[in-house]
Parts: structure tokens; C-alpha cells; sequence
């Protein structure tokens, strides 16, 4: 497979119009804009975007662009109970949907450059006590079901991840494709060397068991102290680490006590803002086991920081060698197809423009 698919600008420019600016992204949790006019902001690959929780509970969601000349209106990366934002170079304000609601001295523009103006809306939709947004637009987007899919929100659904609560959100600034970061996730071939797991680990890792559906999708890595239990009850949420990827740079770690969201967002065809979402069950108070969820699921949460930041350590090396005239192409295993089959998808897209 050729480098190019990480290096080349004229590509990753294709990519953004036909394959980030027309499929479902993250925006953030729900729970950060829980109230009418709570708000968040998305940034990646040169787009701008803020969502609104609006008074009847739904979100609208639209570029945060001034439709003036062109800065961004709302400065603030989230905020609450806004009624609308006005922009700090003229003064133009919108409401929490995007429509321009006011124009200093209006009478100096034609009536008809106004008329119907807005910030362009952006769709979005909530699953799984995630905001998604889709750049193509609410007359335009794939229903967001529907791009995920009956398997995944079916098997992934089971964490009820609406149910859970944020505890901790770790950025990294990385220094490359961020389909290099997907890839990482789409193969457990690494981590002998780069993460020292145990021989037993590796052996039992060999049962993975890997499902492509529509464009996303599922493996199911045993955890090697339940090979046994595996074997007798073929209960993946109860035995195995499942992880999801939601194409286009959505994945989802699931353990059986807690949830991680590792979350590359594109902003150069070299550098990468990749967020990591650790989520929690919450304290119900009424359990008197639950300190002893809390301390060893955060126990495992610093484990788990380690295993990415040694992840990070390989991101690096990458960066030292992207321009490299010894670096050409890669070569993959059997046990990589998912890569193999991510990076052919996105090719699809690019090349017939669907």
C-alpha cells in the first residue's frame, strides 16, 4: 500500500470534501450541552462548527463562520445558557440556530443580500450520549442510523454509553495522518513489541475475531483470563475487549467496566488533534460496591494512558521518517485486513465521489 494515502496534500483536500465533509464525525458528549442554550464547538480540518441545545431539547448545529466576512463568531470553545452570539468585528448576531438576527445599521446593505441569511446549518444527531454532526448538511446527510448500522448500535448499544458519565478527556497534538492513529486500533499486531503484553495475551489474541459491516466495524479480542469462560459462553461483553470503528476516525474501546473513545480529528494532512474519552458508570448511591468499581476501573484508566502514550512514542517516529525517500509503501498481514479494507473503502469514496 502506497504512502501517499498519509502524505499526499492533493488527497487529503479529496478526502475532506467527499468523505469527512459527508459522513458522521463526533462533536462531543451530550451531557456538555444538557441545557437550553448550552454549547460546544468542533474544530478539524478547517472547519468551524458550533452546537446548541435548543429549548425544545433538540440541538442545531452550524458553521461558525460570519457570514459578513467571514471570522468566527463564538470565540469560546463551549459554553451555557446562550440566547444568541453576536460577532466581535460588526456586531452581527445570530440565535442559538444560526439565523442572522441582527445587523448594524441594516440600511446601508441591500435589502436582498439579507434576506434568508444564516450561518449554514450543519446535521447532527445524538447516539449513544454522543453529539454527531455530518458536514453535508441536514437536507443532505445519510440518516445517522443508518450509517452506523443495526450491528453496531446494537452490540455496541449494550454499554448504554448514554448511561455513563465523562471522567476525563486526554489531547495530544500528533504530528501525523490521522489515519495513521485509526490504524493502530484496527490491528492488535503491535502490541508485543510496543506494549509488552504477556505471551498469553499474544496467544489469546490470536481467537480475535474481526467483522466488517457496511463501512464500519467490529473485532472482538479475548482477554486471556477468560479463555476458558470464552469457550463455554461466547459472551464477547463479558469476556473480550470489543472494540468499533465508526468510519470515517471513530473508535470505541470497550472493556466490560468502562469505555474509552479514541477520537483523531484531522487538521492538515500531517497533524492530528487526537482526543481520548475515558467514561464511567456513575454512582448511583445506592451500591455499596461501587468504590470498589471506581478504584479499580480508574486503576486500569492510568494503564490504559500509559498503553496510548506509548502509542504517541510510535506517532513520533513516524513524523521523522513521512518525507523519507526510504519510505514507500507498506506492507501488510493477513491479520491486518481491516486496514487493508479501511484504506480501500476510503479509496472507493474517493474515486467514485458517493
Amino acid at each position: 500500500m502506497s504512502r501517499d494515502v498519509y502524505t499526499d496534500p492533493v488527497r487529503f483536500e479529496l478526502e475532506r470534501e467527499r468523505v469527512l465533509g459527508r459522513h458522521w464525525i463526533l462533536g462531543g458528549r451530550s451531557e456538555q450541552v444538557a441545557a437550553p442554550g448550552d454549547w460546544i464547538t468542533f474544530e478539524g480540518h478547517g472547519e468551524v462548527i458550533v452546537i446548541v441545545r435548543q429549548a425544545d431539547g433538540s440541538l442545531s448545529a452550524f458553521h461558525n463562520v460570519c457570514q459578513h466576512r467571514g471570522p468566527s463568531f463564538v470565540a469560546e470553545r463551549q459554553g451555557c445558557g446562550a440566547r444568541r452570539f453576536t460577532c466581535p468585528y460588526h456586531g452581527w448576531v445570530y440565535d442559538t440556530t444560526g439565523d442572522l438576527v441582527g445587523v448594524p445599521e441594516r440600511e446601508d446593505f441591500d435589502p436582498a443580500h439579507l434576506d434568508g441569511l444564516r450561518a449554514p446549518a450543519v446535521a447532527v444527531d445524538e447516539w449513544g450520549g454522543w453529539v454527531w454532526i455530518n458536514l453535508a448538511g441536514p437536507d443532505t446527510a445519510r440518516p445517522l442510523l443508518d450509517a452506523l448500522g443495526s450491528d453496531i448500535t446494537a452490540d455496541l448499544g449494550r454499554y448504554r454509553m448514554e448511561d455513563m458519565v465523562l471522567h476525563d478527556v486526554v489531547e495530544w497534538d500528533v504530528p501525523v495522518s490521522y489515519k495513521a492513529i485509526v490504524d493502530g486500533f484496527n490491528e492488535i499486531y503491535h502490541t508485543k513489541e510496543l506494549h509488552g503484553v504477556s505471551a498469553e495475551w499474544v496467544k489469546a489474541a490470536r481467537d480475535t475475531s474481526f467483522h466488517i459491516t457496511g463501512d464500519n466495524y467490529m473485532c472482538f479480542v479475548p482477554r486471556a483470563e477468560h479463555v476458558d469462560d470464552l469457550a463455554r459462553d461466547p459472551d464477547h461483553h463479558r469476556y473480550a475487549i470489543c472494540h468499533y470503528v465508526v468510519f470515517p476516525n471513530t473508535v470505541f474501546n470497550c472493556n466490560p467496566e468502562h469505555v474509552q473513545v479514541f477520537n483523531p480529528i484531522p487538521i492538515d494532512v500531517d497533524r492530528t488533534r487526537f482526543l481520548c474519552w475515558e467514561l464511567l458508570y456513575p454512582d448511583t448511591g445506592d451500591d455499596p460496591e461501587y468504590p470498589a468499581y471506581w478504584e479499580r476501573t480508574l486503576k486500569h484508566w492510568e494503564g490504559l494512558k500509559r498503553v496510548v502514550g506509548e502509542d504517541i512514542e510510535i506517532y513520533e517516529q513516524l513524523e521523522r521518517t513521512k518525507r523519507s525517500s526510504g519510505y514507500t509503501r507498506h506492507v501488510l498481514q493477513g491479520r491486518e485486513c481491516k486496514i487493508a479494507h479501511y484504506h480501500e473503502n476510503m479509496d472507493r469514496k474517493i474515486r467514485d465521489n458517493a
